[in-house]
């Protein structure tokens, strides 16, 4: 089966034009131009045609300034929808996200998703259901984002995922979820998409260039440049486990290592969201596994601060807040050693992920949206 149609459904401009609405809506339309390199005549015409095909609309008068109020410009939410799968050691969400870039109605299938094909033929009829209940026609969704823990391998962007996700690894997703859904879809690691959910909905809305660590059954994360994902030449940009070698990986701050730690000291963990919903700093084991693991984070840290130079570095994926604040506490930044003259350079902002929910399975169900309208 060929692969659907992806490319953009916007211009260049109009996504630029796109973009500024969504990341600033409501915005006075008069004070768009300011945001572009075009000229006022070139921004009413885009924003004519934008509004004419559905994707904006006309709000309430802004009225913070003196004179005659300037009409407001926002998207409109029920223009197009697009769907998001994101599958993790322990669980598979379903989410269907509107042209504000907002969940409209997720699903989450609890457990190990041992089987692909039983696991995608109920997703497809959860999907059915959602459509339903929310009288949204099929014809109005433009793809599906799909978000796996692991790296890519081959031409064909095969997932090496963690072992619990054996039976999704090294098979070409692409065309199978195609068929499945009949939607063109994106493949991308859930670390990437936690970045791009994270740069639509959280720290982006402040910070343009940041790294994003995603703590999940394994390590990885995500980069945002200027706004945008940086995915690398091989889809694998954010790869941080490739840092340590060898004898270093079982203290890389994977929370499955945090989940056998506190196993041995006799607390009873049975899966990642069990963890994240339940924990505790004082159980016994965590001081033990944070001594053990805060040297290899404060290494990938230093490196991301002389390579990356971001204004952030963002705790994500399935961290415990509260775990999330005592390593940012901890942590080390290149900018507290000694330096010459006592003058330090200025280092990143050690934050949590500010996305409401899980920015894995948001971004990518944001993943056709910001490839075919949004930057």
């Amino acid at each position: 089966m060929a692969a659907l149609e992806k490319s953009p459904l916007a211009s260049e401009n109009e996504r630029l034009i796109l973009d500024i609405v969504r990341s600033r809506e409501p915005i006075p339309r008069a004070t768009i131009t300011a945001h572009t390199n075009l000229t006022q005549q070139s921004v009413h015409r885009l924003v004519e045609t934008l509004t004419a095909r559905g994707l904006l609309r006309a709000g309430a008068p802004f009225k913070g300034a003196r004179g005659q109020p300037s009409p407001t410009i926002e998207l409109e939410r029920k223009a197009v929808y697009s769907v998001g799968i994101s599958v993790n050691t322990d669980a598979v969400t379903l989410s269907l996200a509107d042209f504000g870039c907002d969940i409209v109605d997720q699903e989450v299938l609890s457990g190990v998703p041992a089987d692909r094909k039983a696991t995608l033929a109920i997703l497809a009829e959860k999907l059915s259901s959602i459509l339903t209940r929310h009288e949204i026609s099929r014809a109005s969704l433009i793809g599906l984002g799909f978000a796996m823990s692991g790296f890519f391998v081959g031409d064909d962007r095969r997932f090496n995922a963690p072992e619990p996700l054996r039976e999704w690894s090294l098979v070409d997703l692409q065309p199978e979820l195609e068929h499945v859904f009949a939607l063109p879809a994106w493949l991308e690691n859930n670390a990437t998409t936690g970045a791009i959910g994270e740069s639509l909905r959280g720290v982006g809305r402040w910070c343009k260039t940041f790294a994003y660590l995603s703590f999940n059954y394994g390590f990885g994360g995500g980069l945002v440049l200027e706004g945008r994902p940086y995915l690398g030449f091989h889809g694998n940009a954010g790869e941080f486990s490739v840092i340590y070698n060898p004898d270093e990986v079982q203290r890389r701050p994977a929370l499955q290592y945090l989940i056998a730690t506190l196993r041995e000291s006799g607390v009873d963990i049975g899966s990642l969201e069990e963890l994240k919903q339940n924990f505790d700093p004082s159980w016994p084991g965590v001081e033990s596994w944070l001594s053990e693991t805060m040297p290899m984070l404060d290494r990938l840290i230093a490196t991301l601060a002389g390579v990356i130079d971001p204004q952030a570095i963002v705790f994500g994926g399935q961290l415990p807040p509260e775990l999330g604040r005592m390593m940012i506490a901890r942590a080390r930044l290149p900018s507290q050693r000694p330096h010459r003259y006592g003058a330090a350079p200025p280092g990143p902002q050690l934050v949590l992920s500010e996305t409401e929910g899980d920015a894995s399975a948001i971004g990518a169900a944001l993943l056709p949206l910001k490839f075919r309208y949004f930057l």
